[in-house]
């Protein structure tokens, strides 16, 4: 990944600022808001069905001749059930 750098000026919740830094140990706000943007990103990619699709490419993640209907069957019930 290109790794660039943009400077801004934001205006943060001070008592959040200082609460997230007591939680995580982090030192400068910088950082925090570095770690907090990783981690939205790496949160929102886990999530992303769409970005799952794309990975796999049109191809299915199961093995050839698996039948996800045959897994629903319960021993434990009479089959006319």
């Amino acid at each position: 990944m290109l790794s660039t750098q943009h400077r801004t000026n934001i205006v943060l919740d001070e008592v959040v600022v200082q609460e997230a830094l007591k939680l995580s140990n982090i030192k400068t706000k910088r950082a925090l808001i570095d770690t907090a943007l990783k981690e939205f990103v790496a949160k929102r990619k886990k999530y992303d069905l769409n970005g799952l699709l794309q990975e796999l490419n049109g191809e299915s993640p199961f093995f050839d001749g698996y039948d996800y209907k045959a897994l629903r069957v319960n021993p434990h019930l009479p089959e006319e059930y």
